[in-house]
């Protein structure tokens, strides 16, 4: 198994997540190329998911032969995923050639960079655009966000998200984290469940995470 249980969050091990997480980081690498390692990256972690959270249950079908049995992933059908705009929208594509059936919803938050990290590490966040589908109590449910650097931002998401219910699971799926980050929402929503490729060291004093991959939204679109 490729996901494993750290201090701040579990962590996808899996060799090649590793390997594109290298190319992300890379400042060399392309705007085409960064946007394809994120779609890359999406399916990886997806796969990471199936196989350690999802239940997996007896199936019989019939072959053009005979009867056969087989493995079949249980509750592929119930889940949503929750794209927070711009920077998880490769990432998402990722994902769903894992989830085709999954039912999406997309949040689009973002910190005010104007006013500058508070002393207690956190930002204050604009919330411009909210579509989410009905969460149901049985689904599982993935907020996708590349990077976690303070936590503001997520927590915001997440406020917006289960304030109408929990489902049975939720998770944030993110590429690179801060510890601050992730300490950050497992206080506010302990429930929730953090899986990240890598930790990083920490936070600049801007709020960006060192080493972490940049701007993961500049890169990814070609902006500054």
């Amino acid at each position: 198994m490729a996901l494993e249980a750290r201090e701040h969050a579990a962590v996808v091990t899996h060799a090649l997540a590793g390997h594109v997480l290298t190319e992300l980081r890379n400042v060399e690498t392309s705007q085409v190329e960064f946007r394809e390692a994120l779609v890359t990256l999406g399916r990886v972690c997806g796969y990471e998911l199936v196989d350690s959270r999802f239940p997996v249950e007896s199936a019989t079908v019939r072959t053009p032969l005979a009867d056969a049995t087989g493995p079949r992933v249980a509750g592929l059908d119930d889940v949503v995923i929750v794209t927070v705009l711009r920077a998880a929208t490769p990432f998402v594509e990722g994902l769903l050639k894992v989830f085709p059936a999954a039912r999406q919803g997309v949040i689009s938050a973002s910190r005010d960079e104007s006013a500058g990290m508070g002393a207690g590490g956190e930002f204050p966040i604009a919330v411009e655009y909210v579509n989410l589908p009905e969460v149901r109590e049985r689904d599982t449910v993935i907020v996708a966000d590349p990077m976690l650097a303070t936590g503001s931002t997520m927590v915001t998401v997440l406020e917006e998200l289960l304030d109408g219910g929990r489902p049975e699971t939720c998770l944030v799926l993110s590429v690179v984290s801060a510890p601050a980050g992730l300490e950050r929402v497992r206080e506010r929503f302990p429930d929730v469940e953090l899986v990240t490729v890598a930790v990083d060291d920490e936070l600049d004093d801007d709020g960006y995470i060192v080493p972490g991959l940049g701007d993961a939204g500049d890169r990814a679109f070609g902006t500054d």
